[in-house]
Formats: C-alpha cells, sequence, structure tokens
C-alpha cells in the first residue's frame, strides 16, 4: 500500500480531532507530545482496523510517539464517532472514516452528534473496490446468475454484512430486485446486519454464509 506522504499525516494529525477547530495553544505545542489515539468502529480483523494499524504503525515511526488502534465496535459505528465527538479537540484522539458514517447520516433520524458539523475530515488514506462472494456451493458464477439464484430461492439464503448501514448492507438491499431498487415486498436474502467486519470475514470463510 502506498502511504502518504509525512506532511500530509503531519496536517492529518494536526487537524483530525473530533470538533471543527483546534485551540492556538494546541497549534502551539509541539506534536504529537504523547500517545495518540485512533479509534475504529469496527472489531479488530476488518478492513478499517487493518488501515488504521498500518497507518498507526506508521505514523508512530516518523512521530517518536505511539499511534494506539482503539476498537469500538457496535452501533453500525455510531459508538465510536460519538467517542471521538465527545473527546478534547486536541489531536490526540482521531477517528477512521468511511462509507458507514456518511451513510448513517442519512439512515438514523435522531443520533448524539452531526457528523458533518462534528468531524472535520482531513485527508483520504485509501479507496478500494467492492466485491461480492458466494459459497462455493452455490451454483452462480455471475452476478445476474445469483440475482436469478436467489429470486428463485427467496427467503433462503443469508447475506453477511458489517451492520446496519454498512456499504455492504446497504449495496446488498438495493441489489436485491435486480435493479438497484430496493424490493420490499420479498426479500431475496436474509440479511445478516453484523456490526463486526472481522467476524464476517471469518463467518463467510467457514462457509456459513451462503
Amino acid at each position: 500500500m502506498k502511504l502518504p506522504h509525512r506532511r500530509q499525516f503531519l496536517h492529518l494529525a494536526l487537524g483530525a480531532a473530533a470538533l471543527p477547530t483546534l485551540s492556538r495553544v494546541a497549534l502551539a505545542q509541539a506534536y504529537p507530545s504523547r500517545p495518540v489515539r485512533i479509534i475504529v468502529g469496527f472489531a479488530a480483523g476488518g478492513t478499517g482496523d487493518i488501515i488504521a494499524r498500518l497507518m498507526g504503525q506508521w505514523l508512530s515511526e516518523r512521530l517518536g510517539q505511539p499511534f494506539i488502534i482503539e476498537n469500538r465496535p457496535g452501533g453500525g459505528t455510531n459508538i465510536a464517532t460519538e467517542a471521538v465527538v465527545r473527546a478534547p479537540a486536541d489531536g490526540y484522539t482521531l477517528l477512521s472514516v468511511g462509507s458507514t458514517q456518511a451513510i448513517n447520516a442519512t439512515l438514523y433520524n435522531k443520533l448524539n452528534f452531526h457528523f458533518i458539523r462534528d468531524i472535520t475530515p482531513v485527508a483520504g488514506i485509501v479507496v478500494g473496490p467492492n466485491v461480492m462472494v458466494v459459497n462455493p456451493s452455490v451454483p452462480a458464477t455471475t452476478v445476474p446468475e445469483f440475482i436469478a439464484y436467489a429470486k428463485a430461492n427467496a427467503g433462503k439464503l443469508n447475506m453477511a454484512s458489517g451492520g446496519i448501514g454498512s456499504l455492504g448492507h446497504v449495496r446488498g438491499t438495493l441489489q436485491e430486485d435486480g435493479r438497484g431498487r430496493p424490493n420490499n415486498k420479498r426479500d431475496c436474502c436474509i440479511r445478516d446486519p453484523w456490526a463486526l467486519v472481522g467476524p464476517v470475514t471469518r463467518f463467510a470463510s467457514a462457509l456459513k454464509a451462503r
């Protein structure tokens, strides 16, 4: 993985606290002068966790202070986001943000924070593709074949995702009628809304998610 230039991450570390601005006193201090927490809204072993650990190690080696990964799974990443929002705006509590947080802003009617107002985006870290995988026992090798198979076996298939509001959950729901629209009349798959991406990977690898 190609890592961003050091200057970009110095800017990230200085500006990615939960609240919109940092005090002049905080900016005037040598940064970082103590360990920094990176909060991840998923369990250990998932993609977001792995990326955060790689970046934490990279930052630690270059800035001379530990960047500690703290996993706070659950609530579709809302637990982790709220923890960062409520932390002091001093640059020592960072949030690993993905598509789920953006989706949650429209999915939940009432949250204890306003994502756009309370979190300041600073730098993009990684861009990745979405991949759909199935159990080898499923007789489908293409997406159209899978849609046809799912419709013919409505209610019999399990679809694992990283939790309600995760990209996999939303994309899977939109895929159900084969035209990118939700099918409220009859679901093709039984959604398994895990809040933990790591366990989802192990769940699928164990051939339980079909």
